[in-house]
């Protein structure tokens, strides 16, 4: 008798030992349902920093990056006994939770403004806001025209589409950039951001650098154009563009799923320049950092024309406190900014369609996390 409920009690600790593993497996799974994001590389990296990190963490911010950020997650939890939440509700969104003191950590594809810094000094005790570019790449201008599997635009048709100023596909302009396209007499449908986006932002830069003329706006993480319709968040504008002839909207390369064709630009070069991640690596590597101190804000050339560099990118920074981070959250967010920067971290970018940080800035960044108290 005593023998039988030995074995009985044995076989109750392999179930339960059974059933935490498959609990702690099903931490690493990517449950959003994006066919972006993740890695198909589901085992755990062996070289992943933990120490301390325990917990859960809630984080807000740019939607650019969720699909770099849920690839990192499912990589990350695998390795590590914490639950990182990122919202993705877009960068004004992840930036006022930051400096309101709601997220410890948060993503936006713009670095902090002068009164956001200002604010974020509330809630870092001794320290303030800084920007990591941890997540480059291409914003992708998505189009579904019937009939066209190549178009080719360069920034002054972009400008003049997006502001309504060019409402027909084949109007006169996008044709003689086109000369063996058949384009169709169809309406444009132009589609942009609804929320406050710093995909916006870096779209509306590279017009506002290259066809001030025909795109007369100051710019921010607003939408400023006249007309078009708009859509929440990259993942809404890439669906809209999916399922409506004639439509055509900017997102990050990520989102260009399912069939979705992108533009290739004229931007002066000897060819159009394909978005792509490598093309807009080589964008970003004519970066310079511009910030101070621990901040590493990073100034975008969007005007060049080196043969190869796609200049319509953007860089998503991870914004924390350099000093006075919360106890309870410092270790998890520590060690998830340093995987993410990690050499295997920025290796999932590009399976996932984003673009890695120069080694130059990256390991600037490296530097900074370790340094996060």
């Amino acid at each position: 008798m005593k023998l039988q409920r030995m074995n009985r009690r044995a076989l109750a600790l392999g179930a339960l030992a059974v059933s935490g593993a498959l609990a702690l497996t099903a931490c690493g799974s990517d449950e959003t349902g994006n066919p972006g994001g993740g890695s198909s590389n589901a085992a755990a990296p062996s070289n992943v920093k933990c120490d301390d990190a325990s917990g859960q963490v809630l984080a807000d911010g740019s939607s650019a990056q969720k699909n770099a950020v849920d690839a990192w997650v499912k990589q990350f939890s695998a390795a590590c006994q914490v639950e990182i939440n990122y919202k993705a509700g877009g960068s004004g969104a992840g930036v006022t939770a930051f400096t309101q003191g709601q997220v410890p950590w948060a993503g936006s594809d713009s670095a902090l403004k002068p009164e956001e810094v200002a604010a974020s000094k509330k809630i870092c005790s001794g320290g303030q806001g800084i920007d990591l570019p941890m997540v480059g790449g291409p914003i992708a201008v998505g189009y579904n025209v019937p009939g066209v599997d190549k178009l080719v635009l360069d920034s002054a048709t972009i400008a003049k589409i997006f502001d309504s100023k060019i409402t027909k596909w084949n109007d006169p302009q996008i044709a003689k950039l086109n000369p063996d396209a058949k384009l169709p007499n169809l309406k444009i449908q132009a589609f942009h951001r609804s929320d406050e986006s710093g995909t916006t932002d870096n779209f509306t830069k590279y017009l506002i650098a290259t066809a001030k003329k025909d795109f007369p706006y100051e710019g921010g993480k607003a939408w400023q154009a006249k007309g078009g319709q708009s859509a929440p968040q990259s993942s809404g504008v890439a669906a809209q563009v999916k399922q409506t002839a004639g439509a055509i909207g900017y997102f990050e390369l990520s989102y260009a799923k399912d069939g979705i064709k992108t533009v290739a630009i004229d931007t002066g070069a000897a060819e159009p320049v394909e978005a792509t991640v490598d093309n807009a690596t080589k964008a970003i590597a004519e970066a310079k950092v511009v910030g101070t101190g621990k901040d590493l804000a990073l100034e975008l050339n969007y005007a060049t024309k080196a043969d190869g560099a796609y200049p319509m990118v953007l860089v998503t920074y991870e914004i924390v406190c350099d000093k006075g981070n919360k106890a309870e959250t410092l270790p998890a967010v520590k060690a998830f900014l340093r995987y993410a920067a990690s050499e295997d971290g920025q290796k999932i970018l590009a399976e996932n369609d984003y673009a890695p940080m120069p080694e130059e800035i990256i390991t600037k960044v490296r530097t900074t996390v370790e340094s996060l108290s």
